[in-house]
């Protein structure tokens, strides 16, 4: 599932963004900067939803934040300005997107959609792929080759967030809280039995070969193995 930090101190939009992506993307939402900050540099994220006008730290303090770490997530600004010079410092300090207030939830959504997929990160709006594999994201089912992979709801996040990020090291504490979610009381090492159970399940398709353990470190999905 896509990994969203909204950053939004008007409740009222935070909740409605919230509601209407409920069953679409995983969305941690905070209400100002430096909560913002924190959260980006504990946790990893697809996409950041950022307002501009915020307490503590503005928006524009928090992209120049991540530009000075380096964090290069994709960042869609959302603000009721509407002043070039505004949108063109957003820009230059690594905005992808820019939206102005009020906007309307599908027109959000598209952009996260197209951001997502000009990067990599997803194939279409629902469809990520891996070789001959196919994740549909809506109906949250994975197909080899055209036949149906039966996963259970873990196993089959846990394949989404390999593929969402295949080529990238995930340490096993980044995939316990995409998995498990951030207050979890389970231990980090479900993520080794979570791991093991996905290995066999796509073991007779020969697909288990691709998801590669670096000890001590963590995961990765290796799409540059031969086949």
């Amino acid at each position: 599932m896509i990994k969203v930090l909204l950053v939004e101190d008007n409740e009222k939009i935070s909740e409605n963004i919230l509601e209407y992506f409920e069953n679409e993307m995983d969305i941690k939402n905070v209400y100002n900067g430096r909560d913002a900050i924190d959260y980006l540099e504990l946790y990893d994220f697809d996409i950041i939803i950022l307002d501009l006008m915020l307490p503590e730290i503005d928006g524009m303090g928090v992209l120049n934040h991540m530009s000075k770490k380096g964090i290069d997530t994709a960042v869609i600004v959302l603000t009721a300005k509407e002043e070039l010079g505004d949108k063109l410092k957003a820009f230059n300090l690594g905005a992808n997107d820019y939206l102005t207030k009020p906007f309307y939830m599908e027109e959000l959504k598209a952009r996260i959609i197209a951001i997502l997929k000009s990067i990599g990160k997803i194939k279409s709006s629902n469809l990520l792929q891996f070789k001959d594999m196919e994740v549909n994201m809506k109906t949250k089912r994975v197909y080899i080759k055209d036949v149906e992979i039966e996963l259970n709801e873990k196993l089959y996040n846990l394949l989404e967030y390999l593929i969402m990020n295949k080529g990238v090291l995930l340490f096993k504490e980044q995939i316990f809280d995409n998995i498990c979610g951030y207050n979890s009381d389970a231990s980090t090492e479900i993520i080794e039995v979570y791991m093991s159970r996905l290995r066999k399940n796509l073991s007779k398709y020969d697909y288990d070969k691709y998801i590669v353990t670096k000890r001590g470190m963590g995961y990765l999905m290796d799409e540059s193995i031969e086949d």
